[in-house]
């Protein structure tokens, strides 16, 4: 059986019982749920209430979230692309009505994930379309179900169409990428590699979300460095948060406030 972690949505390899631990909660950046682990299968998900919510974020762009909310709780998104349409991230729950759904809208040619806390059940989703499943190399070791369907990239960028390309920015994950499209506007989707916060006109930057660590002002300020070139209006995290206007500069000025956050220039206390 293919067991998912009920914490984190990650799906690992077949086996005949569940793996003793969950590999991805374990690290630091996320946790152990404190009545313990526990796991479920997709086909258990598949027999109770969960069901896919599709929303359309703008012309050319959907959201897919699971309700109720399983695991993390994570968003994945439909991108139609000039030249191909690309799943953003994925999440556990995936069903016929989903599929049907996705191939109305187009279908997808190519799935690309931003870290390994989206993995979730990747391989089932690039099996369901039979497409190319994109992830860093940096982050290989972070795969808990291994597929022919996937395809390690190197490097800093990897152009998939003329209008879609992904670029590893590191930070939450040494791998973390984001996903920039290159419609009239420009928009970019960043998973939590870059973190919308609860102010909408701005976003942040961490190691681990739940158990707030920080990343280095060093390491911000390299991210924060190569998206400054690209032009992007607009910008979608993966929980429904976004960016409405000039979220480059917003992007620029939240690096900066947490850069003085960190050296203390920000604060007064």
């Amino acid at each position: 059986m293919f067991y998912i972690c009920t914490t984190c949505g990650v799906q690992y390899d077949s086996s005949f019982q569940h793996p003793k631990k969950c590999v991805i909660c374990n690290d630091e950046r996320q946790y152990v749920n404190p009545n313990g682990q526990s796991w479920t299968t997709l086909e258990e998900l598949k027999d109770s209430s969960y069901r896919n919510i599709f929303s359309q974020a703008e012309e050319g762009l959907y959201s897919i979230k699971t309700s109720p909310t399983f695991a993390i709780g994570q968003t994945a998104y439909l991108l139609q692309g000039t030249e191909v349409n690309i799943l953003w991230d994925c999440i556990s729950y995936l069903d016929e009505e989903t599929i049907e759904y996705i191939k109305s809208l187009g279908g997808i040619h190519a799935i690309a994930l931003s870290h390994p806390h989206y993995y979730s059940t990747q391989v089932e989703w690039a099996e369901a379309f039979n497409v190319p499943l994109y992830i860093h190399r940096d982050d290989k070791q972070w795969v808990m179900r291994d597929s022919e369907h996937i395809v390690f990239w190197e490097g800093s960028m990897l152009k998939i169409s003329q209008d879609i390309t992904l670029y590893r920015l590191g930070g939450h994950f040494k791998g973390g990428a984001v996903l920039h499209w290159g419609n009239e506007d420009g928009v970019l989707l960043t998973g939590d590699i870059v973190q919308v916060v609860a102010d909408q006109h701005w976003a942040s930057f961490m190691y681990s979300y739940p158990n707030l660590i920080p990343l280095p002002a060093s390491k911000v300020s390299e991210m924060v460095e190569q998206l400054k070139p690209l032009h992007f209006d607009r910008l979608y995290n993966a929980f429904h948060r976004s960016v409405k206007e000039d979220a480059n500069r917003a992007v620029q000025r939240s690096a900066e406030r947490y850069i003085k956050a960190l050296d203390g220039s920000l604060l007064n206390i």
